[in-house]
């Protein structure tokens, strides 16, 4: 009998070419922001990334570099972040040691136990090698959670904004309808130089869940599109803030996307909309096609938006949040 370890890395059959030398994981995360500069790594500064590719080498024993679904910014919290990381073949072989588990549930088992305890691994799995955490994505979705009322201040959650005035939900939802579909978010947006403010916005909805349902008693916005550029969500929530509190018009966010400006607002004149804070916001989700419209709907995201557009695929073109 051998004495070679058995290799629960093989993902190809007898007939077909060599399988690759690396294989791709997918992991699955969840974080609470609050204690974070962001998710990106950052000299000096404690990050999302960080942590996790700092555990990930300790545990692999070699540099490991992972690519997620959407960077998030300082204090922006994840129940559904995804990312992707390569290793090579013979070092996935080693993670499950003397234990016959696959290597994907081996990782995530020593993750976990190497994590600190506001970064929880949900899920790991092998993927195909098409599988793309960031250009792969079909859709994000966010939510934004607001107390209004010192009745609903829940003082253990890190995840709701706590605001000074009531709101009208209803308002809110009914001026966000104007800001549905494909537009140039230009006013939402911090923009990198060349880079498309072209998204579309899929789902912008605003509720008070009533009692027994989760989040009961806040404000929750719920946030959808195909993809999000710098700071647009938060930009969203803002300027959708002073209608909800009655100091604007259901209008104004429409006024304020036709701008197409990135100048402040000057008296009743629309600028660039106003930042909520980012302890309120949430990623919840990122939805992937299936196994073999994967490598498609990665060249697809790809493809540049709208006319002078930076290659998305460059160093920064698609911030999230």
């Amino acid at each position: 009998m051998s004495s070679q370890p058995l290799d629960r890395t093989a993902d190809w059959t007898p007939g077909e070419p060599p399988a690759r030398p690396t294989i791709r994981l997918r992991l699955d995360l969840a974080y609470d922001g609050s204690g974070f500069h962001g998710w990106a790594a950052q000299p000096g500064l404690r990050t999302v990334q960080g942590e996790l590719e700092q555990a990930l080498s300790r545990i692999a024993r070699i540099p490991v570099q992972v690519t997620v679904a959407g960077r998030t910014d300082t204090g922006v919290h994840a129940r559904g972040q995804v990312c992707h990381l390569d290793l090579p073949r013979p070092v996935a072989a080693t993670l499950p040691g003397r234990s016959d588990r696959s290597p994907a549930a081996a990782l995530l088992t020593r993750l976990n136990g190497v994590l600190p305890a506001d970064l929880v691994i949900r899920a790991a799995r092998q993927v195909p090698a098409d599988f793309d955490a960031r250009f792969g994505a079909l859709w994000r979705r966010y939510r934004y959670r607001i107390s209004d009322a010192p009745a609903v201040h829940d003082p253990l959650r890190t995840d709701v904004l706590r605001h000074r005035a009531a709101l009208d939900e209803e308002a809110m939802a009914r001026a966000s309808r104007a800001l549905l579909g494909e537009h140039d978010f230009l006013s939402f947006c911090k923009p990198r130089k060349g880079a498309s403010t072209v998204r579309e916005l899929r789902e912008l909805t605003w509720e008070r869940p009533a009692p027994g349902r989760a989040d009961e008693g806040l404000v929750v916005a719920t946030v959808v599109a195909d993809a999000f550029c710098h700071h647009m969500v938060r930009s969203l929530v803002g300027v959708l803030l002073p209608v909800g509190e009655g100091r604007r018009d259901e209008d104004w966010p429409q006024r304020v996307l036709q701008a197409r400006t990135r100048e402040a607002a000057r008296r009743n004149a629309p600028g660039a909309a106003p930042l909520a804070p980012p302890q309120g916001l949430t990623l919840e989700h990122v939805a992937y096609p299936a196994d073999p419209d994967l490598a498609a709907q990665a060249e697809r995201s790809r493809t540049w938006r709208g006319p002078g557009a930076a290659d998305p695929s460059e160093p920064g073109a698609d911030h999230i949040v």
